[in-house]
């Protein structure tokens, strides 16, 4: 295990029993008593595992078998599809932009399964962000044209999906509910930092309403039915030069986040709109990097970028009800060294009054995560948020915070990361999906890779992120006290940290619960996303099994069983792709996932192979038993 590895250990053998064990996977006397007696029980994993390759195919289990539901520029209304080949050939044209507004989106990754009052299947899909190196021939620097089409095909689509004879889905053209929310649609800004100095612009002086939702990565379901979609690396489309900005708290802030990004040269936003340039509008990109929650009940509905949830590089937003009745959302901030987020609403959840949780995500308060190397954790407030009768809000900061939060308490909710930094929460490994697993009682959170842990400059070692130069990433549970996701301290482990059993390196091979992994458990490395099954397993989707400094082979999807502690892989992906968006139907009998950016990286593919496609297409797939059991079963 290396040579901190063994510190630990040592350090261990001096404490109780319980913090000895717990450390690789919460198999101390008192958890693993709990863990045991629900192994008794717990249904193995039945399917028989896959292996990482490097195919140019989908590879599912035998007995098994996939579609596809819905891919890049397929049309939601009974409009015409994307002319994806001659957008490819010759570059968009102003009706393709028109287009793209009514198809599906490019690079899906959330997906979730939602059932409407009347009894019709929704998929809500997230749409990342675009690669213009595979949708158009002739890339260098992108034209108007292809700039207006990519921001288009950023945000999210809701669509009916239905389920045929044979097991497989098909979407639903022209479904009453079927919509696209772009990177210009019309969005309501909602909580603390409505209305805040900081989120005004020229074309929006209020600071109440912003043009679009950008980089939508993972996301949650609300237990009241709507869609929390998490803007991430919002970053990537603003370009600029922000030495040359007059205001010190707008440039100090715009460093925290790395804006501008040199990204920006890909998507060209700033050449066909000035909010994207920083030195034309220094404000713009204060109103990105936000929790958007969107109605899919009701397609006429606008959506809400919800502030009180934080200001970060969101990757997912997860929902879970206390049970005092309050609403949990925990978030990861998916860059290195980074923050884990969770937000307590102030009112109850309603479960009769669908109408009265519309808004509870305004109010409430914001913690961030701090582990402590005797295993133990706790959360630290960052701020809390109440609504005036007026309107207005009542923040009331930390008061360990330093004074210019104090000053301007909203600071808390646009300049997130700067509070957490002050008050001393841990930096972890690149947080990305954070899950409230409901059978086990705890949370899981995915570690995706740090290449910069324990290196010059930046943060050493720590028991929560135990390797230096972690590029395989790893995963951490955490215990909420008394199993209640409102509690404000925790005890928390490590179930896996990430690599190949077969590697020579220990720095990546691949840990379960503490054991060196045998040879005949499939490698994994990169997890990102998250799902859980009526069960308790864990799912997860990776994001960097391609790389050369991982396995050099296709992402997938894996599964846990953390009271058999038995680890499969279910889902190898095509060349390039990232996998996202894990998702079950509500009978569990489909597996829905995303298969983003095929051919990334200069892996060569077409998939999905669909006609005279010459272009990779961004997809959703359902995967489903030919028995017609649970996918688990």
């Amino acid at each position: 295990m290396g040579e901190y590895f063994g510190e630990i250990l040592q350090k261990a053998l001096s404490r109780r029993d319980t913090l000895k064990l717990a450390l690789f996977g919460g198999a101390g006397l008192m958890v693993g008593g709990f863990v045991n007696s629900l192994a008794k029980t717990s249904q193995p994993l039945s399917f028989k595992t896959i292996y990482p390759n490097s195919e140019d195919r989908i590879t599912v289990p035998e007995g098994l078998d996939y579609k596809v539901v819905i891919r890049w520029g397929d049309a939601l209304d009974n409009g015409e599809n994307l002319n994806w080949d001659a957008i490819y050939e010759d570059g968009p044209t102003d009706q393709d932009i028109e287009r793209q507004k009514k198809c599906f989106g490019y690079n899906c990754d959330f997906v979730g399964f939602l059932k409407t009052p009347d009894g019709r299947v929704l998929l809500a899909v997230n749409h990342e962000y675009t690669n213009p190196e595979l949708m158009f021939k002739d890339f260098s620097a992108p034209t108007p044209n292809q700039s207006k089409l990519m921001l288009e095909a950023h945000g999210l689509s809701v669509v009916e999906i239905k389920r045929k004879s044979d097991g497989s889905w098909e979407y639903v053209r022209n479904s009453p509910y079927n919509r696209r929310i772009t990177g210009s649609t019309p969005i309501e800004i909602t909580g603390p930092a409505r209305g805040h100095n900081l989120m005004k612009t020229s074309y929006d002086p209020e600071g109440k309403e912003v043009k679009g939702t950008l980089n939508n990565c993972a996301a949650g379901i609300t237990p009241w039915g709507t869609v929390l979609t998490c803007e991430e690396n919002f970053h990537s489309y603003f370009a600029g030069n922000r030495d040359q900005l007059q205001d010190d708290l707008v440039k100090g802030i715009h460093q925290r986040y790395g804006v501008p990004s040199t990204r920006s040269a890909n998507y060209g936003f700033h050449n066909i709109d000035n909010r994207f340039n920083i030195n034309q509008e220094p404000n713009e990109a204060f109103r990105f990097g936000w929790v958007v929650e969107v109605d899919p009940m009701d397609p006429q509905s606008k959506p809400k970028k919800r502030t009180a949830l934080g200001r970060f590089k969101h990757e997912a937003a997860m929902s879970v009800v206390a049970p005092d009745g309050r609403v949990v959302v925990y978030m990861g901030d998916d860059e290195r060294f980074e923050y884990i987020y969770k937000f307590i609403t102030k009112s109850r959840f309603n479960p009769n009054n669908r109408q009265a949780n519309m808004d509870l995500l305004d109010e409430g308060e914001l913690y961030v995560a701090k582990f402590n190397d005797n295993l133990m954790g706790e959360w630290i407030l960052i701020a809390k948020a109440e609504k005036n009768p007026d309107g207005s809000y009542r923040i009331t900061p930390n008061p360990n915070l330093p004074q210019e939060f104090k000053d301007d308490p909203a600071l808390c909710f646009i300049n997130t990361r700067g509070a957490a930094d002050a008050l001393g929460a841990t930096k972890m490994d690149r947080p990305e999906d954070v899950e409230w697993n409901p059978v086990t009682k705890s949370v899981w959170a995915a570690l995706t890779n740090n290449d910069r842990r324990g290196t010059s400059g930046n943060s050493p070692i720590d028991y929560a992120n135990p390797r230096a130069n972690n590029v395989m990433g790893h995963i951490i549970e955490i215990k909420e006290d008394n199993q209640n996701p409102a509690s404000l301290s925790f005890s928390w482990s490590i179930p896996i940290l990430c690599g190949d059993p077969n590697s020579f390196d220990p720095n990546r091979k691949l840990i379960i619960y503490g054991q060196f992994a045998s040879s005949d458990v499939p490698a994994i490395s990169a997890p990102d996303n998250f799902a859980i099954d009526r069960l308790g397993n864990v799912w997860i989707a990776t994001d960097g099994n391609p790389s050369s400094s991982r396995l050099r082979k296709n992402d997938g999807v894996y599964v846990l069983n953390p009271f058999t502690r038995e680890f499969k892989m279910f889902l190898s992906g095509a060349p390039g792709c990232e996998i996202c968006g894990p998702e079950f139907s509500d009978d569990w009998k489909t597996f829905f996932c995303a298969i983003q950016h095929p051919g990334e990286s200069g892996w060569q593919t077409r998939w999905p192979y669909d006609g005279t496609a010459n272009v990779p297409r961004p997809s959703v797939i359902a995967v489903w038993r030919r028995d017609g059991r649970e996918i688990f079963a």
